[in-house]
């Protein structure tokens, strides 16, 4: 299941890059990141509240509190981060060198998580980071 969901997620994300494109055209990048912001917002709560997940709100710990509010912070230093890059480049320059993001989470798995690194992860890697280097040149 996480794969499908996985895979969702990424049909989706292709859809925003190409929505927002077409969407920030003569709007504040800080503005449409803002707006885009507040709909996700509305649609997490409404979400939270038709599986009834908002009793489990007391039960979250300290720890967790402080890296999901260090998450959003950089969840929203990424989004504005990625709205002016969309809005001053190309859409299929800028979404590339965004998805760069999957290199480096990998290895901050192995340093940080410290999870497994396999050749797979590391030819991986280096493939993602080859094929985006031909992407944007």
């Amino acid at each position: 299941m996480w794969f499908v969901l996985a895979l969702l997620s990424s049909i989706f994300a292709a859809l925003t890059s190409i929505l927002a494109k077409v969407g920030i055209d003569g709007v504040n990048s800080n503005l449409a990141t803002a707006i885009r912001t507040a709909v996700v917002l509305l649609m997490a709560w409404g979400m939270v509240f038709l599986t009834n997940a908002q009793t489990g709100l007391g039960d979250i710990s300290r720890k967790s509190w402080m890296f999901l509010i260090l998450s959003g912070l950089a969840t929203g230093a990424s989004w504005i981060c990625y709205y002016k890059a969309l809005q001053i480049g190309e859409a299929s320059k800028v979404v590339p060198v965004d998805k760069l993001s999957v290199v480096i989470t990998l290895v901050l798995a192995f340093l940080i998580l410290h999870e497994q690194v396999t050749t797979k992860s590391v030819v991986g890697c280096i493939l993602i980071g080859v094929g985006t280097l031909l992407m944007v040149l």
